[in-house]
């Protein structure tokens, strides 16, 4: 047997098919059926730091429950979790599209809010270094909601207090800070986000994100014209031009606050996630490591989850094996971002659907095959 003692496993979730976390162990199973304990396996599953991060990254006992405003104005139950002093916020659990029916979704209605509750319990229990996922979110506001449960003050033309969302931020003139929690001085933000959208224009948060958030026409243009309202009186009080920071635009804008009045920045989705779990000690010593998602292709090559592994590896001169639902290009395109070889479930499955029903059982024997290779 050659002289491997330690595989380090992180796939991102299969869409659709199965978890990060369900297809590393799968992965695991078919590599111990065959390498039984003769080698250390470590289980480190990964995401994009869009929806689902919270899951792949954080361990169940590291997580912590409690209600928040939903997306809708609605009492929701959502969760965080925390890595060492790390928290970990997927914006999505208090401010997500999946929150709200197709039907009922009205972006111009939707708030931030339960996003700056969930962030006060993390301050509360004396967390300063804050991870801020902004997938998958079903709200337009600039942040607006969740910066407003962290203090901050909205007031229109005639003085009232008000707590905009996309359809109200053009009535804001004065923003008040003077009331934001003084514990966020002490805060360092990283915002997690794959998306270079700006927060304004044609291709900003409200043009590009706004129709599928439950947006028609008459919308779109009211909430443009209120984010630009709004950006303009946020970016005279912290002198920065905010709306001109790439990936601004995601998640509704949920940056833009940020960016204004914390140390806070905007990250490549995947190399946070590396970062919150500092992936470069893990991988340390590493004979092999395993990644994957459900499908790869150019985009992978980008930014991705799987090019974000390759790239940690190839630092430490370890060979990345990649199994995959799917190979979407050229497979020798594909193994130029630094990968020693790709396994497909496809090659092994009788069928699309049965690839998709059956993802752990062909993970298993996908492992079991990498496992003979490497004896």
């Amino acid at each position: 047997m050659k002289n491997i003692s330690k595989i380090v496993i992180s796939p991102d979730s299969f869409k659709d098919s199965i978890s990060a976390k369900d297809a590393s162990l799968a992965i695991r199973n078919g590599l111990f059926s065959v390498l039984g304990d003769r080698c250390e396996y470590i289980i480190a599953p990964i995401a994009d730091g869009g929806e689902g991060t919270l899951d792949a990254i954080v361990d169940e006992k590291n997580i912590v429950t409690l209600s928040v405003t939903g997306t809708s104005w609605n009492k929701v139950n959502a969760c965080y979790g925390f890595i060492g002093d790390t928290a970990v916020i997927e914006m999505a659990r208090a401010a997500g599209l999946m929150l709200t029916p197709k039907e009922k979704r009205r972006a111009a209605d939707a708030t931030t809010y339960g996003v700056g509750e969930l962030i006060l319990d993390a301050l509360d229990k004396g967390f300063r270094k804050i991870l801020l996922t902004a997938g998958g979110s079903g709200t337009n506001d600039g942040g607006c909601g969740m910066i407003s449960a962290l203090g901050a003050r909205f007031y229109d033309a005639d003085g009232n207090l008000f707590v905009p969302t996309g359809k109200s931020m053009s009535k804001i003139q004065r923003i008040d800070t003077s009331e934001l929690d003084k514990r966020l001085g002490e805060c360092q933000f990283t915002i997690a986000t794959d998306v270079t959208n700006l927060l304004l224009g044609d291709t900003g948060a409200t043009f590009v994100y706004g129709r599928q958030k439950g947006a028609d026409d008459a919308d779109l243009i009211l909430m443009e014209e209120g984010m630009k309202n709004y950006a303009s009186i946020l970016e005279q009080i912290c002198s920065k031009k905010v709306s001109e920071i790439q990936g601004c635009g995601a998640g509704g804008g949920i940056a833009a606050p940020l960016l204004a009045f914390t140390d806070a920045h905007i990250e490549s989705g995947i190399e946070s996630v590396l970062k919150a779990i500092k992936y470069n000690e893990l991988i340390e010593n590493a004979d092999a490591v395993i990644t994957g998602e459900g499908k790869i292709d150019r985009q992978s090559l980008f930014g991705k989850a799987i090019s974000g592994v390759a790239r940690y590896a190839a630092k430490a001169s370890i060979p990345v094996y990649c199994f995959v639902g799917a190979i979407g290009d050229d497979k020798e395109l594909l193994l130029s971002m630094g990968l020693e070889d790709i396994y497909a479930l496809s090659d092994i499955a009788p069928s699309v659907e049965y690839s998709m029903s059956h993802s752990d059982e062909l993970l298993f024997k996908l492992g079991a095959e990498l496992g003979r290779k490497l004896c």
